[in-house]
């Protein structure tokens, strides 16, 4: 059967704004003053300016970029710097170097002035880091993300991340420098309300707006300890939080003391020191800060709180986080229970036995996910220009959010109505709260789903080869039908494998819990695992069938199987990559096949060229064998390519 034949809706978007890509355009500038850190040379103005110009498509005074745009570009390359150099014997001293190799921020913008977006410094970062006493079994909550600088040490020790950061253009970097963390974007003086029923961290990281607070102008002295008291919520029994603040919230402080003593009830202040404020010059401020560490165990004395009222230079603080006593075994047993719930399993190495996994953690909060179908038609006729900008047509679903870059359809595309929808995907309910899922690519999983409903006309016979396929008379037994598949065009820009994995996600909710992706290369199998981790899954969800040896039964019981068009045609010695996918998919599969870059089926028939019978490809021919030996599945195309 032709694969066309499959094709029942199309989605055939492109971003145009592709190149303005804010966060890959801050990351791009990143890399290339990188490689100066990396060869121990000045970071200049003239350097970050003329990498702005060349990846923001223009110049400042065309109001392609800011100076800010600049210097999150610098904080970003220092954590590329970390992640490949790491630390050396004496981190203090070289992060202080490194630091000194960074221009100083002289131009500030409403913004950063507004949420006092102040980064924290590199060395000073790392003392938080330090304090934090951080293991490889750890979940680090950093409640004001910024650009990751604190979160990057915590990752060097083999932790695991969640992060929270208010500033869109913030979390367009973050999205890009930690591919598969969780992220949210939520006011972080109420992060233990938005993340009620989320994994407890087991250490906070924090460095929280002084007295700034969402959509209120004036400062608000408040918003320090609201940060700190909500973050102490979440934190697990246990747990430690490591703060920067400014020096005047100190428990030495009159004004403040009480909120501490009430704190210690439930959490003991184990050290708060004053930081000299020129540890902020490269910043363009010399502010005087504090940094507090808190245990969550009761304090023997509630009114006993250890306080360092003067400011001390770094050497002097790092002497005295040296001196921490270790991390409280206060209900250990439950921490590390959580702690190693969230944790990423790491898949079997290649060519070794495959044990039975642990089970994924389990996907919750599932809802059906309700949209307004609304009329639609075209209005007008064909105009002169060649593109239209895009939204969905048919329907409206609340508080989605629009796509986070311009969507384009051609003119005449834009003249022809969709159909209106009457299937409701099941996802998790912070898909849409968090904007994880942007309203265009909540409308392909819609749209799949409806496709993916419904069966093509006719039964059919399929041969034990799965070559062969002839049309059953009515009743006729061993007869199949096949479902209707969905071919997806969208361009690049458009996040066609966060749609792929919204897709897999809504057949994972309703009990499909077994998938197959297939693609181009191997190496896409790490935008396979952003992207499903980035939608609530876990890492070891995604399994990579070069794992596994030939012939040898796929031991796992739920996942999705990540395998190359090269890797799905192989065979040796009579085993075949089909078949062993084919049997652990089972003949009454019933989930989603994702065809990555399917136009890599291509000639799938045997034709007549110019030059006599042209025989067809292996990876077309293997491509519709999968098919046709599972034709229950729900087939999902996706080439931007043959659109």
């Amino acid at each position: 059967m032709d694969m066309v034949n499959f094709f029942a809706t199309q989605g055939c978007l492109f971003d145009l704004q592709t190149v303005l890509d804010y966060g890959q355009s801050v990351i791009s500038v990143a890399q290339e003053l990188a490689k100066l850190l990396i060869n121990n040379q000045p970071i200049t103005t003239r350097a970050i300016h003329l990498r702005l110009n060349r990846y923001f498509n223009g110049t400042a005074a065309q109001g392609k970029w800011q100076w800010k745009d600049g210097y999150e570009a610098v904080e970003v390359a220092l954590i590329l710097y970390l992640r490949q150099k790491g630390l050396k014997e004496n981190p203090l001293e070289e992060l202080q170097h490194l630091e000194s190799l960074c221009p100083t921020h002289t131009r500030r913008s409403e913004e950063q002035i507004q949420l006092q977006q102040f980064s924290t410094p590199l060395p000073l970062a790392y003392l938080v880091a330090l304090a934090g006493q951080i293991s490889g079994n750890d979940l680090i909550l950093e409640p004001s993300a910024g650009t990751g600088i604190i979160a990057q040490f915590g990752k060097l020790q083999g932790a695991s991340l969640m992060l929270n950061e208010l500033s869109p253009d913030r979390t367009k970097i973050l999205r890009r420098l930690f591919p598969g963390t969780p992220l949210f974007s939520v006011n972080a003086e109420q992060i233990n309300d938005y993340l009620a029923g989320q994994t407890q961290p087991s250490v906070v990281l924090m460095n929280p707006p002084f007295s700034s607070s969402p959509k209120i102008s004036d400062r608000n002295s408040n918003a320090t300890p609201r940060h700190i008291n909500s973050a102490l919520q979440r934190l697990c029994d246990g747990g430690r939080l490591v703060t920067i603040t400014a020096n005047w919230f100190s428990p030495a402080n009159l004004s403040w003391r009480e909120t501490f003593v009430k704190w210690q009830e439930k959490a003991r202040v184990l050290m708060s020191v004053g930081v000299n404020g020129k540890v902020y010059s490269k910043h363009g401020t010399t502010i005087e800060t504090r940094i507090t560490v808190i245990d969550k165990v009761p304090a023997n004395n509630p009114d006993v709180i250890p306080c360092i009222t003067e400011t001390l230079e770094l050497p002097e603080i790092l002497a005295l986080i040296q001196q921490l006593p270790g991390r409280s075994q206060w209900n250990a047993a439950t921490m590390k229970a959580m702690v190693v719930a969230a944790k990423v399993v790491k898949l079997p190495t290649k060519h070794t036995a495959v044990a039975q996994p642990a089970p994924s953690a389990e996907i919750t909060d599932v809802v059906v996910l309700e949209y307004e179908v609304v009329e639609w038609s075209a209005t007008e006729g064909l105009k002169d220009t060649l593109y239209e900008t895009y939204r969905p047509q048919r329907i409206r679903i609340k508080d989605a959010l629009p796509h986070p870059s311009l969507l384009c359809e051609s003119a005449a595309l834009a003249l022809v109505s969709p159909p209106a929808p009457t299937y409701k995907p099941h996802l998790t309910r912070n898909i849409v709260s968090q904007g994880l899922l942007s309203e265009a690519q909540l409308e392909s999983v819609i749209y799949a789903g409806l496709a993916h409903s419904e069966f093509l006309s006719g039964s059919y016979l399929v041969d034990d080869s799965w070559d062969n396929m002839t049309v059953a008379a009515q009743g006729e037994e061993n007869a199949v039908r096949f479902r209707r598949g969905w071919f997806l065009g969208d361009g690049t820009g458009c996040g066609k494998g966060r749609q792929c994995a919204g897709i897999i996600l809504d057949n994972w909710c309703q009990g499909r819990r077994k998938a197959i992706w297939v693609s181009k290369s191997a190496a896409l199998i790490e935008d396979a695992r952003r992207d499903w981790c980035a939608l609530g899954g876990s890492e070891k969800d995604i399994i990579d069938l070069s794992n596994i040896k030939l012939g040898e039964p796929i031991g796992f019981t739920q996942g999705v199987l990540f395998c190359t068009y090269s890797t799905l045609r192989s065979q040796k010695n009579g085993k075949s990559r089909l078949k062993q996918i084919v049997e652990w998919a089972g003949a009454d599969f019933e989930g989603a096949i994702a065809f990555d870059e399917c136009h890599s089926m291509g000639n799938a028939m045997a034709v007549e060229g110019t030059l006599g019978l042209v025989a067809a490809s292996q990876q077309g021919i293997v491509g519709l064998r999968l098919q046709n030996a599972l034709p229950r599945a729900r087939v999902v195309y996706v080439s931007a390519t043959v659109a």
